[in-house]
């Protein structure tokens, strides 16, 4: 799809003097589709103190239409006009918007396919707001394999979800208001849930320190002193997650960034067995212990992810693609998240057991046998993502620090034992 992953920059700020408004078309990454401000038939007015002090308001919308029966995959351009109602006499800055929204790798046979749209720079109030094709397929350019056909400026619908039916359908074209920008980014979109990521990945981390802290408590090792190293990993493995993200996305602002989980899960154990080392506690069995509730983390974690939009496939029309967002196209796609969260399940069981049954022929090979397979299975699951890396290089990359981690967290082990 046109864009790969939410980005976040900085949203436009009212401006206290008497030039325009920040221009319209700023998307909630900070980004900018295609836009063009309605210009208004007046030179602009002065603005009264009441109005340099109004926050800065936001418009989100959300429209559908239907991907076609069968051809090739296609991409469209989908234009949101806008005007605020109740408007008297002549139109001022922020009173009207166009603005268009880029959608690529449609595939035909998937259904509905909604887009979002962020508006920021507007003025306060209800808006009539309206959006149509203004570009796509033709029986005339091939694209659709002759079945399926857009009439360029085809209307599209306003859409709404209904978890029940886990689907979208056509909404009341109501007035749209404007709410404050900052919190744009959690209005309602369909089959996302704000917020459900962050609660999803306390529950997580609290779920990883339980389960570790319940295999150590049936030997000698000390609990207290394990649960301070694994609250020292923690950090350093968040620290490694916003870095990596940081270094695939070098144009996004590194607070209002996301996490790359690939991050984590190098600094984890190599800051992990440093700081084992020196409390002076077991490697090899606290990492073992530590492997069922990483695992079980990455289960409940990627949930998190799928209602987020976050990490999101490929579209497909196959039977087994299921329909959700990436925060700002939704289509039925290939669930890697879910994906992930069932090999996470599964990794955290077959550890668990070993784990409780003592297994393991040298300490710590549960978990490097362990993350060797989570690794291989994220290196495909990667390669079915809709967000395509900035350089193919960092995918293999990936692969090599994680075979690096595990090497390293053996010799340590090993080393320690001796």
């Amino acid at each position: 799809m046109g864009r790969r992953r939410t980005a976040r920059g900085t949203k436009p700020q009212a401006r206290k003097q008497t030039a325009p408004l920040p221009a319209v078309g700023a998307r909630p990454d900070g980004t900018r589709g295609p836009s063009t401000p309605a210009q208004p038939t007046q030179p602009a007015q002065i603005r009264s103190p009441a109005a340099e002090d109004a926050e800065p308001q936001a418009l989100v919308a959300t429209y559908w239409f239907d991907s076609g029966e069968a051809g090739e995959p296609y991409s469209a351009t989908v234009r949101f006009t806008g005007r605020r109602t109740g408007i008297r006499g002549n139109l001022r800055q922020g009173d009207a918007f166009v603005q268009d929204e880029r959608i690529e790798g449609i595939v035909p046979g998937t259904g509905p396919v909604s887009i979002t749209t962020w508006v920021y720079g507007l003025q306060a109030g209800e808006w009539d707001v309206s959006a149509e094709l203004t570009s796509g397929p033709t029986a005339d350019d091939g694209a659709a394999g002759g079945r399926t056909r857009f009439g360029r400026g085809r209307p599209v619908e306003r859409a709404t979800w209904s978890w029940r039916r886990w689907t979208v359908t056509t909404g009341p074209a109501d007035p749209i208001k404007t709410r404050w920008a900052v919190l744009a980014p959690l209005a309602r979109q369909p089959a996302v849930l704000p917020g459900i990521y962050t609660a999803l990945a306390v529950l997580s981390i609290l779920v990883a320190v339980a389960v570790q802290a319940a295999i150590l408590g049936r030997g000698d090792v000390p609990v207290g002193r394990t649960l301070l190293a694994s609250g020292l990993t923690i950090v350093a493995g968040l620290i490694g997650a916003k870095a990596w993200y940081a270094v695939l996305h070098p144009n996004e602002a590194l607070l209002k960034g996301g996490w790359a989980v690939d991050g984590f899960l190098i600094v984890f154990p190599l800051v992990g067995a440093v700081i084992l080392l020196w409390l002076d506690l077991p490697i090899g069995r606290v990492l073992d212990a530590t492997a069922p509730g990483v695992f079980f983390a990455v289960a409940i974690g990627r949930i998190g992810c799928f209602f987020t939009g976050c990490c999101a496939g490929r579209c497909t029309a196959h039977r087994f693609g299921i329909w959700s967002s990436d925060r700002r196209v939704g289509a039925r796609r290939i669930p890697t998240q879910l994906l992930e969260s069932a090999a996470g399940l599964v990794l955290g069981v077959v550890t668990l057991l070993l784990a409780l049954g003592g297994a393991a022929p040298i300490p710590g090979a549960i978990f490097v046998l362990g993350f060797a397979a989570y690794a291989v299975v994220r290196q495909v699951l990667l390669r079915l993502r809709s967000e395509r890396r900035k350089s193919p290089r960092t995918v293999s990359l990936t692969a090599v620090a994680a075979g690096v981690v595990a090497t390293a967290v053996a010799v340590l082990s090993v080393v320690q034992g001796a």
